[in-house]
């Protein structure tokens, strides 16, 4: 058995879950779904980032400690976790001082008996949003291009790590792919970053930055975010005390990040574990940004979209659904309610919900609700062939192209609900019986192996479907299983105008 493990990154404790977030843990549970579904030895992590400037300022204009503050965010996001059917083994939090604590210590004093970290005057720009200090040429007119605010400047005595010292060594893997960086073009970015990267700032005074993990032996100096957060990975896994699970997991099979985090991921973190001995991750997958109706999402436009809102709405599947098969894994792409409402139409319940409805009927009214199936009986027909071939679904899931697998199993709808139209099955029951009777094991079989590959994607979805033709099978059917319909609920009702 093969072991994979995925991680999120985990969300910033600076204000309330968003639809961004939502779609890369969405992103994550698929992949950790479909490595289950393959029988691999599974772990998904997520969690929240708990530290830093802007959280402790975030929680003085609620006017609370942060401590309450992260742990109402955290909570917040376990919420959301729930509402989407993310089905994440831990959940790591920052401030826990006895689950990650211990970790950034030991990987502190790791990174200090290489002789990596060293202390110096620091004068800079540092960018409160981005938790980091920025450089004067990454500025546009003055201002963050992320963030579109002034930075502050600062000057500082710092610890700092020798990123230089390994920078080399981290580009050559990434060019050799040891280190996979997903898509192609933030392999370029990311190689590019690396020709002009300066050892980084690893601490602040504790007199700017109280809220954090002190440094070990310098109680006048707080860790900053790279030793604290990106530790996540293994003390999740109980790297401080060398555990099993550590054993087992690491090195990550897959970070999934998004793209403004990149240089954090593919550089400094690979470097640290470079310096403390620790074996890197295999590959870096990056997603992009929502825009909502074509503008980036903004509290003072008044864009920003609550993920709970719409889950309540629309469900789940729904949410999962669009976000996926609308917004290019790897790009940039655009939430617009009116464009969810036509994928819902369109897609769910024109093409998956027509088709399981279809079916369903069919065997309950003209064959009392059940049928037998035998693989010995099943037509050799193309179509069957086609929804039956997981080839080009798996690559395009191992290739991290979500959208495209999703594009690739409603394929397959279509050509099972084209089957039907053809075949007229509600015609053969009289004029060909056992005609009709191939015909329709072949569709059961359509339906069962579609909902096999929906799994991964829509879990609520594929198990109502299951559930509707009473079929506990694995991916393939044992000879002389009884399907036997269970009358519910319309999969995707039509929606309010």
């Amino acid at each position: 058995m093969s072991k994979f493990y995925i991680t999120s990154s985990i969300m910033y404790a600076n204000g309330s879950a968003h639809i961004g977030f939502a779609m890369e843990l969405i992103q994550a549970d698929v992949l950790a779904r479909y490595h289950r579904q393959i029988a691999d030895k599974t772990w998904f992590l997520t969690g929240t980032d708990e530290h830093g400037l802007t959280v402790a300022r975030a929680a003085a204009k609620e006017r609370i400690e942060p401590q309450a503050y992260v742990d109402k965010i955290s909570d917040e996001v376990l919420k959301m976790t729930k509402a989407l059917n993310i089905s994440n083994d831990d959940f790591i939090r920052t401030s826990d001082k006895v689950r990650h604590w211990p970790t950034t210590i030991k990987l502190w004093k790791a990174l200090v008996s290489e002789e990596d970290i060293y202390k110096k005057k620091y004068t800079g720009l540092y960018c409160v949003g981005h938790e980091a200090f920025i450089k004067k040429s990454e500025l546009t007119d003055g201002l963050c291009p992320l963030h579109k605010t002034k930075p502050e400047e600062v000057e500082e005595e710092n610890w700092f790590f020798k990123v230089t010292k390994y920078k080399e060594r981290v580009a050559k893997l990434i060019e050799n792919d040891e280190l996979k960086i997903v898509p192609l073009s933030r392999k370029k970015e990311i190689l590019n970053l690396i020709k002009d990267a300066e050892d980084v700032s690893f601490s602040r005074p504790a007199s700017v930055l109280k809220w954090g993990i002190p440094v070990p032996g310098d109680p006048g100096s707080t860790q900053y975010v790279w030793t604290d957060a990106l530790a996540n990975y293994i003390s999740a896994l109980g790297y401080s005390e060398n555990s099993e699970n550590y054993k087992d997991f690491w090195p990550a099979d897959v970070h999934l990040i998004g793209k403004d985090i990149l240089r954090f991921h593919a550089l400094y973190w690979p470097a640290m574990l470079m310096s403390a001995g620790l074996s890197l991750p295999k590959s870096i997958f990056v997603h992009g940004f929502i825009t909502v109706n074509g503008q980036k999402m903004s509290k003072t436009v008044g864009n920003v979209v609550d993920p709970f809102s719409v889950i309540g709405k629309y469900g789940a599947d729904v949410v999962r659904y669009f976000l996926l098969r609308e917004i290019p894994s790897d790009e940039d792409g655009d939430f617009s309610e009116e464009r969810l409402r036509e994928r819902y139409t369109s897609d769910l319940a024109n093409g998956l919900g027509n088709l399981v409805q279809r079916v369903a009927t069919l065997i309950d009214t003209k064959m009392d609700g059940e049928i037998i199936y035998h693989d010995k009986l099943l037509p050799d027909i193309e179509e069957l062939n086609e929804v039956e071939d997981d080839t080009e679904i798996n690559r395009a899931i191992e290739n991290f192209k979500l959208h495209e697998a999703l594009a690739l199993i409603w394929k397959k709808i279509d050509i099972a609900n084209a089957f039907v139209n053809e075949e007229a099955p509600w015609k053969l029951v009289d004029e060909n019986p056992e005609q009709f009777q191939k015909v329709m094991l072949a569709l059961t079989e359509m339906v069962h192996h579609i909902a096999w590959n929906l799994q991964p994607f829509l879990p609520e979805t594929a198990t109502k479907i299951r559930q509707v033709f009473g079929d506990t099978n694995g991916k393939e059917i044992e000879n002389d299983f009884h399907f036997v319909i269970q009358k519910g609920a319309v999969l995707f009702p039509k929606l309010e105008t």
